[in-house]
């Protein structure tokens, strides 16, 4: 296999073509061993593998010939069941002997149609909750196979709004690019947008300035900041403790607004261009930041301390939607919700890029598996961020804030990681004979952790699935590309 770091570009002609029986079996192998599917693709007449290899902090692709059917993966290696559905669905590649081959995504304009499992026994019904959800949610179907109030297996169903985000971006990059990166999941506007950048950046051979590199570390920070406050504020609101539910809601607007003085946008739209950066922080602006970070981390301090001090807060939280160590390594689940699992699974130090060279934050993890491990992951995660905003304030380097991108080179592949607040983005170039985008994989956390939702809810009651869900917060749109 291809060996290449975070944010290196290879010859596609040096990624090696195995014979399917021998690529089949250098994945698995490679699991086994430790590694982790990053992103699995077709374009054919080949398919595609990236793994993770986060004790070595390096990455390595091999291709194979994506013939009409293959036999399957998942049965010998969980973490590929879903991007095995989703390259049978898209390609009509089957993969033989797949146990759970049904579509992820309705790509036809139709609804398609697809077997739900069911449970069967005295007493056992199905409770389907969705697509449509109150409020603005996007459509998710979610289908309970239950005893009485206690839920034995959760089956999701997403895809009812695919935008063909993937397909659009083949041939570019363009004007648009840019702006359908910012918009894959717009909670995590700068974690995409720095993936790209990354991208670019290697098929280019730009070097982007320290103190662009700074400024992105700083803005995906605060959009870790926005999001993890948020999400506690929103557990608080699902076991119906209102203090914190209604402090953390005002506080995420105040990290949207540190980033909005940044950049213009609250989202951090904007922010990251491939070379670096679109805007600068002048002295007044810094000190403006620091002034605004110091008050927002004495008040997010004491609403969430009001959470892990409340007997009736931690009643729900605690032993609620675990996940098993084991289980989390089998499916390959990343970020926070990998982190509650004890697992140290970080891009920013397994596979550091960017400022994270220079400047480590240390993992935050707890050991449980459970709703209560997920939140107070999120929680050590926002004192840590917290400090590195603030380290990186006082000490922004001086100079340009961004390179102009040179030529990008054709025939070429790279990767990029970044560890968004959901955890591992993975986005994969493929440059053509012309130098443009011939295609463009892009793997969302969210299409690692789906699975992970269905599991914290097997022998849950029925009514944990309000708290379970928030507290993988996983994208519709994010997945639904």
């Amino acid at each position: 296999m291809t060996r290449v770091a975070n944010g290196e570009a290879v010859e596609t002609r040096a990624i090696p073509r195995l014979p399917m029986e021998e690529f089949r079996a250098t994945v698995i192998g490679a699991v086994e061993k430790g590694a982790r599917i990053a992103a699995l693709f077709a374009r054919p007449p080949e398919m595609f593998v990236v793994l993770a290899h986060g004790l070595d902090g390096v990455l390595s692709l091999a291709a194979t010939t994506a013939a009409a059917s293959y036999p399957a993966l998942t049965p010998d290696c969980p973490q590929a069941h879903w991007f095995e559905r989703e390259i049978a669905e898209t390609w009509k590649i089957v993969p033989e002997g797949h146990p759970w081959l049904k579509p992820i995504r309705f790509l036809s304009g139709a609804p398609a149609v697809t077997e739900y499992f069911q449970v069967r026994g005295e007493e056992v019904h199905e409770v389907a909750v969705g697509p449509v959800h109150a409020g603005i949610i996007e459509p998710g179907h979610f289908r309970f196979q239950c005893h009485g109030e206690r839920a034995m297996h959760l089956e999701i169903s997403l895809g009812y709004q695919h935008r063909g985000v993937e397909r659009a971006l083949a041939g570019g990059p363009d004007k648009r690019t840019v702006h359908y990166m910012e918009t894959l999941a717009g909670d995590t506007s700068v974690g995409h947008a720095t993936a790209y950048a990354q991208n670019v950046e290697a098929l280019a051979g730009t070097a982007v300035p320290a103190r662009g590199l700074t400024l992105r570390g700083i803005g995906l920070e605060l959009e870790r900041l926005a999001n993890h406050t948020g999400d506690l504020g929103a557990l608080a609101n699902d076991v119906g403790y209102l203090p914190t539910a209604s402090f953390c809601g005002r506080l995420r607007g105040d990290f949207l607004n540190l980033t909005a003085l940044l950049c213009g946008s609250r989202f951090g739209r904007g922010l990251v261009r491939p070379g670096g950066v679109r805007f600068d922080a002048d002295a007044a602006k810094v000190g403006e930041a620091r002034k605004r970070l110091a008050a927002a981390r004495r008040d997010v301090t004491g609403a969430v301390d009001l959470l892990w001090k409340t007997p009736s807060v931690m009643a729900r939280f605690e032993g609620t939607g675990t996940v098993p160590r084991e289980t989390c390594e089998d499916l390959g689940l990343v970020g926070p919700a990998a982190r509650a699992c004890g697992i140290e699974r970080d891009v920013r130090l397994e596979f550091p890029s960017g400022i994270y060279r220079f400047a480590q934050i240390p993992v935050s993890t707890w050991g449980t598996g459970d709703v209560f491990a997920r939140a107070y992951v999120r929680w050590m995660e926002i004192e840590r961020s917290l400090e590195f905003v603030e380290e990186q304030l006082a000490q922004l380097p001086a100079g340009a804030t961004r390179e102009a991108p040179g030529r990008i080179e054709p025939g070429r592949t790279a990767v990029s990681l970044v560890e968004g607040w959901r955890g591992e983005i993975c986005h994969v170039a493929m440059t053509d004979e012309h130098g443009r985008f011939g295609a463009y994989k892009v793997v969302d956390p969210s299409f690692h952790n789906w699975i992970g939702l269905a599991m914290a809810l097997r022998e849950q009651e029925i009514s944990d699935f309000p708290l379970c869900n928030k507290s993988f917060n996983l994208s519709y749109c994010g997945h639904d590309l």
